[in-house]
C-alpha cells in the first residue's frame, strides 16, 4: 500500500509564501516522477509543476519564476515552494507520484488527498 501526505497549506496574503511538502510512504520501490496539481472551484485539475528522479522539472506558465520544485529521492519526498502569491493561485494543491511498489513490475499514478491553499487579496 502507498500513501502520499501532504502539508503546508493554509491562508496567505497576496505576495506572501508557502512551502507544501509530500511524502511518499509504503511498500516503495521507486518513484519515477513527483508533481504537484492544483484544482481551484469550478476549474479542471490542472498541473502546476513536477519532476523526475534525475531532477529535471517542468512548470505551468503561470507559476514559472514564482514556484519550485524540488525533491529529497532519500525521503520520498516532494516539495513546492510557492512565492510572490496571488488570489489566482488559491486553490486544492494535489500531490502525485509515480510508484512502482515491492512486487509490482510496473509504475503506478498515486493521488495526495489535497490540501488548501487560499490567497487573500
Amino acid at each position: 500500500q502507498v500513501q502520499l501526505v501532504e502539508s503546508g497549506g493554509g491562508l496567505v496574503q497576496a505576495g506572501g509564501s508557502l512551502r507544501l511538502s509530500c511524502a511518499a510512504s509504503g511498500s516503495i520501490l521507486s518513484i519515477n516522477i513527483m508533481g504537484w496539481y492544483r484544482q481551484a472551484l469550478g476549474k479542471q485539475r490542472e498541473l502546476v509543476a513536477d519532476i523526475i528522479s534525475a531532477g529535471r522539472t517542468d512548470y505551468a506558465d503561470s507559476v514559472k519564476g514564482r514556484f519550485t520544485i524540488s525533491r529529497d529521492n532519500a525521503k520520498n519526498t516532494v516539495y513546492l515552494q510557492m512565492n510572490s502569491l496571488k488570489p489566482e493561485d488559491t486553490a486544492v494543491y494535489y500531490c502525485n507520484a509515480g510508484v512502482q511498489a515491492l512486487g509490482d513490475g510496473v509504475h503506478r499514478n498515486y493521488w495526495g488527498q489535497g490540501t488548501q491553499v487560499t490567497v487573500s487579496s
